[in-house]
């Protein structure tokens, strides 16, 4: 017998399972399908991003970058050690330990929020009377809508499959059990500076190689090369405009022929290789075809800017959508369509969603770039201020990089805020705010920061838009 529910949630990543609990909150029975299972083959809802992700490589970023304080930046502050070591397997065991407890607290917000949590693949069966069926498992639900939240997967190189030994997607990245001697990266993304960062902390020879000719083409050009330069100074290779060519695995390793931005024939010998091209949306296994789920030749659902597609009662958020494949991304639309089911008016600004890379020094960045601003003609005011004019950066000993914001030459509206440094993660989000609210630099400028902070920093760039920064 069917089990009828208000909204059926396919996918329990950061889209779905936000989807499924703002549902709840707003009085509809929900239902959310997962099919992630962890080592034991229980569920571990949460997605990529909580299992092979956003929160799996943060922990590692933060053990090696505790690892690489203690081995080059302890003694600054008077700190002597005798002897450093790593234990990789403990290392990557308190990695597993806070990927459950995320996967636990959404077990538990599920259960809190009245969410029928079903383990397995969801797919379509057929359209019925007011709403559709949705087979997992063994059982078939009915659900009067359906969101489609079931994310994306690592995209490989042609003719080279991730064995996740030695050609590692960034589920492999995770899992190395023994820092490598020599690593190499194809891709210098998000995920394949993340990855190569944690490794070349704990002694691995990192090598990155880029298709592309410009480092970071998605950043603000003056953050990117400031970056560049940060990641040269620590001994994270990057290379652009290479063009791969065979790459051969063997008992020794993996051997990567490419030729470089000039065209000359060279050859990578490294132990492991990190394929980080770029991502696919997950809809094998929908039964897309069978009810007639619009797909793109990517392979991705395709909606329009609400969320519909063009089936009705179905929606689609996410990395299986258009726009940036980011977690937060994907949450906003999840909350924006719950509430558009309820007849409310969810929105999603796609001009306001933050990057980040959490390497070190970390990279963020909202609005618009320089040279989008000079390709569309528009106006501009830019500021920056440098973090080695900030108390807090020197005192913390973390003083690469800047704030830098671009506002409307006439308006002073801010238009773009982009940083490279210390907790330019955290550091993003007032911009968010201010943008969000039409803010001007003038409004940041005049507002009282706390001193000493590195959000002082974020003051003084405001300030240099008006050339009348009072700390550089």
């Amino acid at each position: 017998m069917s089990k009828n529910f208000d909204v059926i949630v396919i996918g329990g990543g950061p889209g779905g399972y936000i989807a499924a609990i703002r549902a709840a909150q707003l009085g509809f029975a929900t239902a959310c399908i997962d099919e992630w299972k962890n080592d034991k083959g229980g569920p571990a809802p949460g997605g990529t991003c909580t299992n092979v992700g956003c929160i799996p490589s943060k922990a590692l970023l933060q053990s090696s970058e505790h690892y690489e304080h203690a081995a080059k930046h302890f003694a600054d502050h008077g700190i002597g050690l005798k002897s450093l070591s790593i234990d990789v397997a403990k290392m990557v065991a308190r990695k597993d330990q806070v990927v459950k407890q995320n996967n636990d607290g959404i077990l538990y917000l599920f259960k809190k929020n009245k969410v029928s949590f079903f383990h397995g693949r969801g797919s379509f069966v057929k359209a019925v009377d007011g709403g559709w069926e949705i087979a997992v498992g063994d059982e078939v639900l009915t659900g009067k809508q359906v969101v489609v939240a079931t994310g994306s997967s690592a995209r490989a190189l042609p003719g080279l499959p991730f064995d996740e030994d030695k050609i590692l997607s960034n589920d492999g990245a995770l899992r190395i059990g023994a820092v490598p001697k020599k690593l190499g990266v194809i891709g210098a993304g998000v995920i394949g500076l993340e990855m190569g960062s944690v490794w070349r902390r704990l002694g691995a020879e990192v090598q990155v190689l880029e298709a592309l000719p410009a480092f970071l083409g998605a950043a603000d050009e003056q953050i990117a090369k400031e970056a560049q330069k940060a990641f040269a100074k620590q001994g994270l290779k990057v290379e652009l405009g290479v063009k791969i060519g065979e790459i051969k695995t063997g008992a020794k390793g993996v051997s990567v022929a490419y030729a470089d931005a000039k065209g000359a024939e060279k050859t990578l010998d490294v132990d492991k290789l990190i394929v980080s091209i770029g991502r696919q949306p997950n809809t094998t296994g929908l039964n897309a075809e069978a009810v007639g789920l619009k797909l793109d030749e990517r392979g991705a659902i395709v909606v329009d800017d609400e969320c519909r597609t063009n089936l009705p009662g179905v929606w689609a958020v996410g990395d299986v959508v258009r726009g940036p494949m980011l977690a937060h991304k994907a949450e906003e639309e999840g909350v924006a369509v719950a509430e558009r089911i309820a007849g409310q008016h969810g929105h999603v600004d796609f001009g306001l969603i933050p990057w980040v890379i959490y390497t070190s020094p970390e990279i963020a960045w909202v609005g618009k770039t320089e040279q989008q601003l000079k390709a569309e003609g528009r106006a501009y005011k830019a500021g920056s201020f440098p973090f080695m004019a900030n108390g807090r950066a020197r005192a913390l000993g973390d003083t690469t990089g800047m704030v830098k914001f671009l506002a409307d030459a006439t308006t002073d509206e801010i238009l773009g805020v982009h940083i490279v440094g210390p907790m330019a993660s955290e550091l993003i989000a007032e911009a968010c705010v201010a943008m969000a609210f039409k803010a001007s630099s003038e409004d940041i400028a005049r507002i009282c920061h706390a001193h000493p902070s590195l959000a002082e920093s974020v003051k003084e760039a405001a300030l240099a838009v008006d050339k009348r920064t009072l700390n550089f």
